[in-house]
């Protein structure tokens, strides 16, 4: 019987072996807290786009020592092997693998001795209970209750729970009744792996929404850099001409800028003049005044 296992594990070995080899992307993900359930569901889904392995800690960490000639600071990787362990294999770069990854995962009710994700709220507002030992099972938690039209409501923000800590019983139960779901179930990626470098979880996870804006900024910086320092490119040769104009009007006294007061309109000062050239050139270098620049 002891010889059958040890083929069985070893087998298993192999085979991690051989998909590690044969595709450019696996990563280690940690299974805990998802039901088996959820696991074929999501293995099912991810067909064509990632393979999902679930294995033991010792085996998958036989596996990397024994393609420490082709793969890069095996003891480092070994290291972060944790909790309920699975190796996905994938051809999709780290981060579409890990964006696919979050995408399949869902929420759901949390459980005693559980550890919450992120910070646990119970918002203020009307709950469907009708007065009723509901209110003594609040107020232990330290909610603030009252009654409107007849149903239980609670009065504060109450934070539950921290990120962090783990979740109470009586937490759990009334999380369940209030139907919040704060936990989050999936395959939870902990490291990504590809042409020897090792992507972790906070690097996979980017907001791409600020990534975007963060380079669309930088854009409009690096042009408005360029305009002042009087650097010349196609980008900021159109601009520069615009400001030329706009400083070459006001210089030439041409540039009717007028400031209106409740009882009469007078002409501003000079100083008042320069920085409203300023403004103006300000506003056609972000777009404001003449089109958003077009890259």
């Amino acid at each position: 019987m002891s010889k059958k296992i040890s083929q069985r594990k070893k087998d298993a070995v192999e085979d991690m072996k051989r998909l590690i080899s044969q595709y450019p992307v696996f990563g280690v993900a940690d299974l805990t807290n998802l039901p088996a359930l959820q696991l074929q569901r999501m293995k099912k889904q991810l067909t064509g786009k990632a393979i999902v392995k679930v294995g033991k800690k010792r085996l998958i960490k036989i596996a990397l020592d024994q393609l420490k000639d082709k793969i890069k600071d095996t003891e480092t990787l070994k290291g972060k092997v944790n909790g309920m362990p699975a190796v996905v294999f994938s051809k999709e770069n780290p981060f579409k693998l890990y964006k696919q990854l979050q995408k399949e995962k869902s929420s759901a009710p949390a459980k005693a001795g559980q550890t919450a994700p992120n910070d646990i709220y119970i918002k203020k507002g009307k709950t469907p209970f009708a007065p009723g030992p509901i209110i003594g099972e609040l107020g232990q938690l330290g909610i603030k209750t009252g009654v409107e039209e007849g149903k239980v409501s609670i009065m504060d923000d109450k934070l539950l729970v921290k990120a962090g800590d783990i979740i109470k019983p009586k937490v759990a139960d009334v999380l369940t009744k209030l139907k919040i779901e704060p936990m989050e179930v999936g395959i939870n990626l902990i490291f990504a792996y590809e042409n020897g470098v090792m992507y972790e979880r906070d690097v996979l996870g980017i907001d791409e929404a600020k990534v975007i804006n963060d380079i669309k900024n930088i854009y409009r910086w690096s042009i408005n850099l360029a305009v002042y320092a009087g650097i010349y490119s196609k980008e900021s040769v159109e601009l520069m001409i615009k400001k030329a104009e706009i400083e070459a009007k006001a210089v030439d006294g041409k540039l009717n800028i007028e400031t209106k007061t409740e009882n009469n309109t007078q002409e501003v000062s000079e100083e008042e003049k320069v920085k409203e050239v300023e403004d103006l050139t300000k506003k056609i270098m972000w777009g404001e005044a003449g089109g958003e620049i077009q890259r």
